[in-house]
């Protein structure tokens, strides 16, 4: 069995067409089917079953598919770890982050490591909270920044890097727009703009609203950031947002305003994989970010 029939079996699984998994690998159609046929008369089985250029994995192709994708993370892996160990300013970083951390908080932490470490690359995944930590877990990306930081997901290890507030984000035309600050008990009759369910920041407001005797009346919903901004901006309703994610400009016709009672607020912070060591240029942007945010914070402080 080769390396090569291993990379042209996968794309060829994953496009479930032999042409279009040619132009993807770039070599001849007839190439393609001539490794996977030599693949397949090697393990004495059907891994597809063929429809002219169509294909669709058979029961066994699934098993055999899953197992070869395990395979060539660790060969990828391996061979990344001794590139890394070499030099691992030169490196390359998978990370993931959610559409609240990534105007500021994760540029900023690229653009001060990169000044120190040009060369290191990075591959960026944006992605919804549990989804970033199930791509963690499964070795789809090295590390990943969220809030609020889990507690108790076994299979990765959470660091704290900051906290932040969870602010209120109102119409310029509200009537609690010029207040110095509110309670979030004064909101209870607004129409809201949040994430859909299964988002985390929908989850950490429909707490704080339940704790003090009321479910948000959600009129509007947004799948990130950029978003739910926007209708705010545009009057269709208010919402609680974290103020990190204000910190370069306010959305146009729009105030923020702290809440000072209850006070809502959400950790931040890093994840790795619990059950998997950290390649050498992982670890440095790791120790980086626990150092960058430190001594942000003592300066902020």
């Amino acid at each position: 069995m080769e390396l090569r029939q291993i990379q042209y079996f996968i794309e060829v699984a994953k496009r479930e067409h032999v042409t279009e998994a040619a132009l993807a690998l770039r070599v001849a159609q007839s190439a393609v089917s001539r490794q996977v046929f030599n693949l397949e008369s090697e393990l004495g089985v059907d891994l597809f079953v063929r429809d002219g250029r169509n294909v669709k994995l058979t029961p066994i192709g699934s098993m055999f598919l899953k197992h070869m994708q395990q395979a060539m993370k660790v060969i990828e892996n391996a061979t990344r770890e001794i590139e890394e160990c070499v030099d691992p300013g030169k490196g390359t970083i998978r990370i993931g982050f959610p559409s609240s951390l990534a105007s500021y908080t994760l540029p900023t932490a690229i653009s001060a490591f990169r000044e120190l470490y040009p060369q290191v690359k990075f591959q960026l995944k944006q992605g919804s909270y549990h989804n970033l930590i199930d791509g963690v877990v499964k070795g789809e990306i090295d590390m990943a920044l969220l809030g609020p930081v889990p507690q108790q997901e076994k299979k990765v290890i959470g660091d704290i890097l900051f906290t932040d507030n969870i602010v209120a984000l109102l119409p310029v035309g509200h009537p609690l727009a010029s207040k110095s600050s509110l309670m979030l008990s004064q909101l209870r009759e607004d129409s809201f703009v949040l994430f859909p369910e299964g988002y985390i920041l929908r989850d950490i407001i429909f707490n704080a609203c339940q704790q003090i005797g009321f479910k948000p009346n959600v009129s509007f919903e947004g799948e990130d950031i950029d978003a739910i901004k926007g209708l705010v901006s545009a009057g269709l309703g208010v919402t609680l947002i974290p103020e990190i994610t204000l910190v370069d400009s306010l959305p146009r016709s729009t105030v923020k305003i702290p809440i000072s009672e209850p006070s809502v607020r959400r950790t931040v912070g890093i994840i790795i994989p619990s059950e998997r060591s950290l390649l050498p240029t992982e670890q440095l942007f790791y120790q980086f970010l626990k150092d960058f945010f430190s001594r942000l914070d003592t300066f902020q402080n």
